[in-house]
């Protein structure tokens, strides 16, 4: 980083994880900006609230432009924030009241309540899919297949597991992953333990040179990296997928959460339903 970047501060009285995806959604749409990133979670008192104004204000008497993003919920503590000589940007309390007026009703304004406990179902619900999703990473379990919300299926490397993670730890998706190896590219056929499942089968692609890319890193100077390997899988993957009428999708140049958000539409998975069967319904 520059001594002259702007630097962006993510301001929140709970783990600061909403303050920074909004934040950092904002700043990416100026990406002949580079920014220093600094966040600071639990701001739960005027105390902490002045010492962050301070960390800001000294930025400030450098030169250096601070932009601040909060999703602090105390207006008092807001308040002494937004007295800093940052930029402020409220990501709170400027929509708060007009969700209000919208719907006749009154905030109880409690912090953290998009990140905590607070709702205890979603939150055990999203625990039991990252240990299923780890139990069944890679095809190393076959337990309880009936129970998946989905299922995964690429050849190695294709970004099945951090999908499974990603999946299960921001949406409560029970996932199973299984790769896709020679015996079932020769036969054109899911893994025999998936194929009683097809209908919640979810295939990924890749692009050949980027497949070699990854494994490389893994293999090197292997069939298994080389680029005619990786060219033949994935081609064979796309048969596959395409005479089991399985959906997939190109990951290479895909964040986890684009993937994640494709394979949510297209398998009808984004409505959840936690109160009554602790499941995607």
């Amino acid at each position: 980083m520059t001594d002259t970047c702007p630097v962006a501060f993510f301001l929140s009285d709970s783990t600061g994880i909403t303050a920074e995806t909004l934040g950092n959604t904002l700043i990416t749409q100026f990406p002949q900006q580079r920014f220093e990133r600094h966040t600071v979670p639990f701001i739960n008192t005027a105390e902490r609230a002045r010492q962050v104004t301070a960390r800001i204000d000294a930025v400030a008497a450098t030169g250096r432009m601070p932009v601040v993003f909060s999703t602090v919920v105390d207006p008092d503590i807001r308040g002494l924030l937004a007295g800093s000589q940052g930029f402020f940007v409220d990501l709170f309390g400027t929509h708060l009241p007009q969700l209000e007026t919208a719907l006749h009703a009154t905030a109880n304004l409690q912090p953290g309540r998009a990140h905590g406990l607070g709702d205890a179902i979603r939150y055990q619900t999203r625990m039991a899919a990252v240990e299923y999703a780890m139990e069944h990473d890679d095809g190393q379990s076959i337990r309880a297949l009936e129970t998946a919300d989905l299922i995964l299926i690429a050849p190695s490397r294709c970004g099945k597991t951090p999908t499974s993670m990603y999946l299960a730890l921001q949406h409560g998706v029970r996932v199973a992953n299984f790769p896709l190896v020679d015996e079932d590219f020769e036969r054109r056929a899911l893994p025999a333990p998936v194929s009683p499942h097809r209908r919640k089968c979810f295939g990924l692609t890749s692009q050949p040179l980027r497949l070699s890319q990854i494994r490389q890193e893994r293999r090197p100077s292997t069939v298994y990296s080389s680029l005619p390997q990786c060219s033949w899988e994935l081609r064979n993957a796309e048969e596959m997928y395409a005479l089991n009428s399985i959906p997939h999708v190109n990951s290479a140049s895909m964040s986890v959460e684009e993937i994640s958000a494709t394979i949510l539409d297209r398998m009808e998975l984004a409505e959840v339903d936690h109160e009554q069967t602790g499941h995607l319904r």
